[in-house]
């Protein structure tokens, strides 16, 4: 990140917007959870309860590499509470799914961290 894009904003604010604007993006299909990682101020926790019959849920990463582009690493997925295995056609269409929708609500919320 160059000093004239660094990200500017608190992670509890970064926090809340993502808390208020991510669901309205993976409706009607999951919910989600959203929190700030400890050791990176730059990066957020992203957990998404699939509603789906599978009981999958998905955890994420994402990095702001600047104020308005963003890096997203899939982290993990369990059935229930059992991991899954990653490799299948369902999980990997989820999970591209879930990656296309986290990248939509980012550039959403482009006006609170582009400040």
């Amino acid at each position: 990140m160059s000093k004239t894009d660094v990200l500017t904003i608190d992670a509890k604010t970064l926090v809340k917007a993502w808390q208020d604007a991510l669901p309205e993006f993976i409706k009607p299909t999951g919910e989600c959870s959203i929190q700030a990682d400890e050791k990176f101020s730059d990066t957020l926790l992203i957990h998404i309860k699939d509603d789906g019959r599978s009981h999958y849920s998905f955890d994420f990463r994402v990095k702001y590499v600047d104020d308005r582009e963003i890096h997203v690493e899939f982290v993990d997925v369990e059935k229930g509470e059992v991991h899954a295995d990653e490799q299948t056609d369902i999980i990997q269409s989820l999970v591209k799914d879930y990656i296309r929708h986290i990248r939509e609500c980012a550039q959403s919320l482009k006006g609170v961290t582009k400040q």
